[in-house]
């Protein structure tokens, strides 16, 4: 599969008091048609984060459900990246990345821990966005579709980290 050059399309989600920022790496196309965050159908994320906050699982299409999952549980939700070179959704593909303006969305709320959502987004943070924010990131499992080597129940066991840094 080629690579081609992808500009983030989707805006963050985040209040004034957010307190923790979910970051994955960059939309999925099937995300960015969508235009939201996580928009494939087999990906664990929304599931993962329902069951974390006790909430009843938000329906793929029902964007505003997601918001509010997010919101109501100070979360905020962006990615590291603006814009680069992929295949695919494939995040090893990755070439060419431009980091989002990490910082400024932390200065505009209230969030003091930052959690990625896979490898590709902890390295790409860790590069260009940890010394400008000034918070350590916590990597995460994956919950894309290709990371089959997770159990849903060892996703949940990492996941729960979200709602502890909450407490």
């Amino acid at each position: 599969m080629s690579k081609t050059t992808v500009f983030h399309n989707i805006a963050p989600v985040f209040a004034a008091d957010s307190r923790v920022l979910l970051l994955g790496t960059m939309p999925s196309p099937q995300s960015r048609r969508q235009g939201f965050y996580y928009g494939h159908p087999q990906n664990r994320f929304w599931p993962t984060l329902a069951a974390v906050f006790d909430a009843p699982a938000p329906a793929l299409d029902d964007i505003p459900a997601k918001r509010r999952l997010l919101l109501d549980n100070r979360l905020a939700l962006w990615d590291v990246l603006a814009a680069c070179e992929i295949a695919g959704a494939a995040d090893g593909s990755i070439a060419d990345p431009r980091p989002n303006d990490i910082a400024g969305l932390l200065r505009q709320t209230e969030i003091s821990r930052v959690f990625c959502t896979g490898r590709k987004a902890w390295q790409l943070y860790q590069k260009f966005c940890a010394a400008a924010c000034g918070i350590e990131a916590v990597c995460l499992p994956s919950t894309s579709p290709a990371n089959r080597r997770v159990s849903d129940a060892e996703l949940l066991a990492a996941y729960r980290q979200i709602k502890q840094a909450l407490l």
